[in-house]
């Protein structure tokens, strides 16, 4: 189902061949590409990403057979050019995770989100350092880790009010010179309490030294969960 904004909603129920079609690495690096950067070949998609044509070819025909993707206008008749179809693809998290095989591919696109995140953090630090970005946006930069607490109506408010605000803003800068491609993560991950953490502060407020308690086989337990620098820039 296609909207007005450009969004592409997929139905799990309906559409779970497309789904899986984007769990692949390289369909989504390609379709990300297509949706940033434009109409492409697959020559030139293959020369972005050191993928063979063929490859890049084939997987290009793939995302137009799930409609994600759609032959642009050419500009010769030796050449064969590919644009997306909509500017961002979306669906239901919790219809999807009830779907077979649902969850797998719901993971699989979160970690292409994530290797995303980590090759767009990569490009903007070299951006500035080359000059390629002007200074100006180091202040305005940066990456996240708060951590709020929230109910399920809260986390979704909080979702709807974000995205209705960044369509605000790319309207206001739309043919503005100075606006530039920023790339726009945000995750919402509630995390069920700790188990270790509640028992340390049960312990403690018993008054009963755990020093020298048996503690789990992980010398980090629980330190992915924790902000390293709180909300950083």
């Amino acid at each position: 189902m296609d909207s007005e904004d450009g969004r592409r909603v997929l139905d799990p129920a309906q559409d779970g061949a497309a789904l899986k079609a984007l769990t692949h690495p390289l369909r989504l690096t390609l379709l990300g590409l297509l949706r940033q950067h434009g109409p492409a070949t697959a020559s030139e998609l293959a020369a972005r990403t050191g993928e063979s044509s063929a490859s890049t070819s084939y997987h290009l025909r793939v995302l137009a057979k799930y409609a994600f993707v759609t032959e642009a206008e050419h500009r010769d008749s030796r050449e064969r050019r590919w644009k997306s179809v909509h500017d961002m693809t979306s669906w239901s998290n919790e219809a999807l995770r009830r779907s077979p095989g649902g969850g797998t591919i719901l993971n699989a696109v979160h970690r292409r989100q994530v290797e995303h995140l980590q090759r767009s953090l990569d490009r903007h630090e070299a951006d500035l350092e080359s000059g390629r970005l002007s200074q100006e946006w180091q202040e305005p930069s940066g990456v996240s880790d708060a951590m709020p607490r929230l109910t399920p109506e809260s986390l979704a408010e909080l979702w709807e009010v974000l995205w209705e605000k960044a369509d605000e803003l790319t309207a206001r800068d739309a043919g503005n010179p100075r606006a530039e491609q920023v790339v726009l993560f945000a995750a919402g991950l509630p995390l069920a309490p700790d188990p270790v953490a509640d028992r340390g502060r049960a312990d403690a407020s018993a008054g009963r030294d755990t020093t020298d308690a048996a503690a789990p086989d992980t010398a980090d337990a629980g330190a992915p969960d924790a902000p390293a620098t709180g909300d950083a820039s």
